[in-house]
This record gives structure tokens, sequence and C-alpha cells, in this order.
């Protein structure tokens, strides 16, 4: 098990909002998470901000009720009705937004989205914010171990 930079940044932002997560895998930019009820594969954007409010991050959510839902938390301020479209290599998918979150649609899409992450490549999501459109981009090394890891603990739970 490696821990990157990125994903150690990723790690330690979620230590500070969270009480007391598991690591249960750490691999490139990617980090799986044991949170009691809820398990999560986790990484951040490649743009690296100090700006707490701007730190843009992706998880992939784990437990009884969801198997794998996308949550997105994104890294500026959304144009009010504003779409969010995260694409995995040249696959596109409208995200259901709620700012600061943009969510996948369900478990159709879901599936899709896990699919596309697993083959690799790169990931991104762009939204329309107040002063014209953004991109947080995503790397996806770690991202399929850390999907099955956070797949499997929650399946223990």
């Amino acid at each position: 098990m490696t821990i990157s930079k990125a994903c150690g940044g990723a790690i330690l932002a979620l230590l500070l909002t969270a009480a007391a997560p598991r690591i249960v895998f750490a691999d490139g930019g990617w980090a799986a998470f044991d949170r009691g009820g809820r398990c999560e594969a986790v990484s951040r954007a490649a743009r690296v901000t100090t700006d707490r409010a701007e730190q843009a991050s992706v998880a992939i959510l784990f437990d009884r009720a969801s198997h794998g839902q996308l949550a997105v938390r994104l890294g500026k301020p959304m144009r009010p009705g504003g779409t969010v479209m995260l694409t995995v290599r040249d696959t596109p998918f409208l995200l259901v937004a709620r700012a600061p979150f943009a969510w996948s649609s369900g478990p159709a899409q879901e599936a899709a989205i896990i699919a596309a992450i697993r083959q690799g490549g790169a990931m991104r999501v762009e939204a329309g914010g107040a002063s014209g459109r953004f991109v947080d981009r995503y790397a996806l090394d770690g991202a399929a171990g850390a999907i099955d890891a956070a797949a499997a603990c929650a399946a223990r739970t």
C-alpha cells in the first residue's frame, strides 16, 4: 500500500472533517475509508489549493442502501440552475447538482460511471460558475483498487 502526496492530502482533508475513519486502501490518488456504516473510495482534484472552500473531491459511497453512489464536492461556487458534467475518458455523465455538491442520478448511471472509471485514463468535472465554466480534473491511478476495497468494506458492515 502506497500513499502519494495527492492522496495524502485527501486523507488529511477527510480526517479533519469526520470522526476517525479507518483507511482500508490507498494507492495513487485514491483511498478507501471505513466510516462505520459507510465505506468510501475518495480522491481529490489535481488542482491543489490552500483554500479549504475550493478543495474539490470525488467519492464513491457504499453502504447498505447505496452500491456506488458518486458524490462530487465542487471546487468553486456553481451558478444557480447550472449543470454539472462528469466526463470519464470520452464518456459524459450529467450529474444532479445540489451546490456545492453533485451526485449520480441512480443505480444505472452509477454502474456506468464505475465501469468507466475502472478503465482508467482521465476524469473531469465541469460546471458553470459565477465567473464562467470551471473544470476540476482527477487522476484515476488507484481508483479501481479503492472502489474494490470500499465495496468489500461495505459488504462486511
